[in-house]
């Protein structure tokens, strides 16, 4: 569950949107980004989705922070007709060290985490 609100965090359109959701990411790396920090992630984050390919792992990290993380596309595939990701993201801040594997999938053209039996139904 850590991560899993991050994740969905990435599929908001702006930072500000993005940042509402700060609190409920208590105890995983996220909770130590910085406004840069979050941008960083959340840019990251949409590029691997809109673009990544199989296999294929999307970096960040700021300078000055050190906080860091990547977003690897595991797979993708189709759910009800519509584009889905299998992706492992994993971060680091102040410390913090989080790693999680999610499901998304376009809905409405946006990125939205979906549970196993949503997939299935």
């Amino acid at each position: 569950m850590q991560l899993l609100l991050a994740i969905t965090i990435a599929a908001f359109s702006s930072l500000a949107a993005a940042q509402n959701w700060i609190g409920l990411l208590k105890n995983t790396p996220a909770e130590r980004f910085d406004e840069e920090d979050l941008r960083l992630f959340l840019d990251n984050s949409r590029k691997a989705l809109a673009e990544g390919k199989d296999n294929e792992t999307s970096s960040w990290e700021n300078a000055k922070t050190r906080a860091r993380g990547d977003v690897t596309v595991l797979r993708s595939f189709e759910s009800k007709g519509r584009p889905c990701k299998e992706v492992r993201v994993h971060n680091e801040a102040q410390g913090r060290k989080n790693t999680s594997t999610l499901s998304l999938c376009q809905v409405d053209g946006k990125w939205r985490l979906l549970s196993a039996s949503q997939l299935k139904k």
